[in-house]
């Protein structure tokens, strides 16, 4: 029996700090039987224990997941001609297809996010993604504009559970002191995909029916599943000490065991009320949050109006056809990649703000949330300035790169603007609500998605 103290006929709990908002106050005798790691996260069955390279698969799968239905929203707007010969719609309608999946990726973190701090990561991973790789179907074969519409909705909606539980479950695999590098990396992948998807849409629009778009989807996304299904186990605290606590109660015929989160007394229903609301408040009662979150939502807009003007700005003024245009966007795409590179800069960066701190509060490891923000600064004098070149070299008699140089500027300051925003939302928000960590993040996705909308 793991939590039982060989020194003491009671069997004293060990609970880690990550769950120690969950615990109930030691007031009685049954206490004694709550479960929690043993030495904190050293405990084998605790998700930071797990080796690195485990720890990195289950990142790397979840980025690939979130670029793939990212990329899902953008690849959809090299089927606007073919689709509307076939179907006869207008423009405007094919349009709304795209802002109806950026609405779903914004209402899916509400009810999703909650759902995840009662059964788990991995069940709304698995049922999200199934539910995903389905709605992809009735697009690829569909005999009117209309469907496509509505499961481009829901699409949207199931794929969103990614970008909403990510940030948790990063949180459970790695300590604050780790959190830079993985958040970093999972910050890139939502806005490298929507740069991808006009480049393998033109490229399969341009040689075979717009159909083969969501049949190229669903391959990518079922390949995905399977790495889901065999790759990403459980890592959400309270749900594996609820399994530990079952297990001890098997194996002892002892009833008493229990974890924190079965005496949390908590419905279902009342956890999406929260979460409907629980977002909004922390953007009215934290100022600097909501700065920082209509700022992404700004620049998550911009992104997405580039969908409207490249085709504009390339293809009247520079002839391009349908895979040209779709690789112009690469610009965006490898000024973000370009920004990654700088992330050992900006780290350094806050361990030197970090070192002086700690001089003078005498605290050690004295760090402070905004200490993850001076890539925002850079990024947000670089990105007007990528968006002036852009502007003022879209005419015809002006060499196409000079509009795409820009653009690579816009995205290099983009992702600056967003990791770091993103760092600080999650050691902010996450760490201070461990237990909401998918809540917490759904008002800064909200924002963003409207907006790009």
């Amino acid at each position: 029996m793991q939590s039982v103290n060989e020194n003491s006929k009671t069997p004293s709990p060990v609970l880690a700090p990550a769950d120690q908002n969950l615990q109930s106050p030691p007031s009685t005798e049954k206490d004694s039987y709550e479960v929690g790691w043993e030495g904190g996260d050293a405990d084998p069955l605790c998700p930071r224990s797990y080796s690195t390279l485990k720890k990195w698969r289950i990142v790397l799968v979840i980025c690939f997941v979130s670029l793939c239905m990212t990329c899902a929203s953008s690849i959809y707007i090299a089927t606007y001609q073919q689709m509307e010969s076939e179907f006869g719609n207008s423009r405007m309608v094919s349009i709304l297809g795209l802002s109806l999946f950026v609405l779903g990726i914004a209402f899916g973190p509400m009810a999703l996010g909650p759902l995840s701090e009662f059964y788990g990561r991995r069940p709304i991973y698995v049922i999200s993604w199934t539910v995903y790789v389905i709605f992809i179907i009735p697009q690829a074969v569909a005999k009117n504009i209309g469907v496509i519409l509505v499961f481009r909705f829901f699409d949207g909606f199931a794929g969103s559970a990614f970008l909403a539980v990510a940030g948790g479950t990063i949180h459970d695999l790695f300590d604050k002191a780790q959190l830079q590098h993985p958040i970093s990396i999972f910050s890139v992948s939502p806005f490298i995909g929507p740069s991808l998807g006009p480049l393998i849409g033109g490229l399969i629009c341009s040689y075979l029916d717009w159909r083969w778009t969501y049949y190229a989807l669903i391959i990518w996304s079922f390949v995905l599943w399977i790495a889901i299904i065999f790759l990403v186990p459980e890592t959400f605290h309270p749900v594996l000490l609820r399994n530990k606590a079952r297990k001890l109660r098997k194996e002892t015929n002892n009833a008493d065991w229990f974890a924190p989160i079965e005496r949390a007394h908590r419905s279902v229903a009342h956890a999406i009320g929260n979460s409907l609301t629980r977002p909004f408040q922390l953007l009215i009662l934290e100022p600097m949050c909501l700065c920082l979150c209509i700022f992404a939502a700004l620049l998550h807009g911009i992104l997405y109006l580039f969908f409207d003007a490249f085709p504009l700005v390339f293809v009247n003024n520079h002839g391009f056809n349908l895979w040209q245009v779709g690789l112009s966007f690469l610009g965006v795409g490898l000024g973000m990649i370009g920004a990654i590179f700088m992330n050992p800069l900006w780290n350094k960066t806050r361990h030197r703000l970090i070192h002086n701190n700690e001089q003078e509060t005498g605290i050690a490891g004295a760090s402070e949330p905004e200490f993850r923000l001076p890539a925002s600064m850079l990024g947000s004098l670089i990105v007007p300035v990528g968006m002036f070149l852009f502007g003022w070299t879209t005419f015809p008699w002006v060499h196409w790169i000079f509009p795409i140089i820009g653009s690579a500027i816009f995205g290099f300051g983009a992702l600056l603007l967003f990791t770091s925003i993103f760092g600080f939302l999650n050691l902010h928000q996450v760490d201070a609500y461990p237990t909401y960590a998918a809540s917490a993040m759904a008002a800064n996705g909200f924002i963003r998605c409207i907006f790009a909308a």
